[in-house]
């Protein structure tokens, strides 16, 4: 389970010890657990230029460890870009389901996106940018699905409140086929979406958490993400 919700405080310390517990492919299993214990060693690579930062710290509100992604004013992104499992960068593939789950607060009720389901390649080599991403902006966190050629949908939205961790559940059945490809939403443990369509583009998708948006390069966005899980069912990830 997640850890309890908190507020926000500030002093860093970073860990070092990296938890990580391995999929049995016949069965529902952890895959990735991206406790920030193991500080940024989780990720496969970070794209946040300097003077932003990824680091983790114990902001002693009964959390422990958490993640805080730093996007000063300047700067579009401040992102974690796929998992680390034994080293190596995990691989998703096409035509199976993952459940990635996170706890997030965020500075701002203007931090633009913070999750992409990223496609690989650029310009002719996709067909979709990000079939699946979220954003706060204007007070709301919102679920979008975007479809070939970017065609945005907005699926689900919820006004949002600064300073106070949101559970959130991304339930994905990776599909280049529109007709097979799934997506479930939850939010603090309660369904608030599901839809089909095309969720895995043609050189793959892998995740990236943080914050990234021109439209924030005026502002200081801080994104405190916790309890980052993904398995193959919703109780791994919940």
């Amino acid at each position: 389970m997640h850890k309890r919700a908190g507020v926000i405080g500030a002093l860093p310390v970073i860990g070092s010890a990296l938890t990580l517990v391995l999929a049995s492919p016949a069965s529902a299993s952890v895959i990735w657990n991206g406790d920030a214990a193991g500080g940024t060693a989780v990720f496969s690579s970070l794209l946040c230029d300097a003077p932003g930062s990824v680091t983790a710290q114990d902001n002693h509100d009964g959390r422990g460890m958490v993640f805080k992604f730093n996007k000063p004013l300047g700067l579009k992104r401040c992102e974690a870009h796929g998992l680390s499992v034994g080293g190596s960068r995990y691989t998703f593939r096409n035509d199976h389901t993952y459940y990635l789950g996170w706890d997030t607060s965020t500075n701002t009720a203007d931090a633009a996106t913070i999750f992409q389901w990223k496609s690989y390649g650029t310009g002719d080599q996709q067909q979709q940018n990000y079939p699946v991403l979220m954003k706060v902006e204007g007070g709301e966190l919102k679920l979008f699905h975007i479809e070939a050629g970017e065609e945005w949908h907005l699926k689900w939205s919820t006004p949002v409140t600064t300073g106070t961790y949101k559970r959130i559940v991304l339930g994905i059945h990776t599909s280049d086929d529109a007709g097979t490809g799934w997506v479930e939403a939850y939010y603090n443990g309660a369904k608030v979406a599901s839809f089909a369509g095309r969720t895995w583009d043609d050189l793959g998708n892998d995740t990236r958490w943080g914050t990234y948006g021109t439209e924030v390069t005026d502002k200081r966005v801080i994104n405190w993400i916790d309890g980052l899980k993904v398995g193959t069912s919703y109780a791994d990830a919940a």
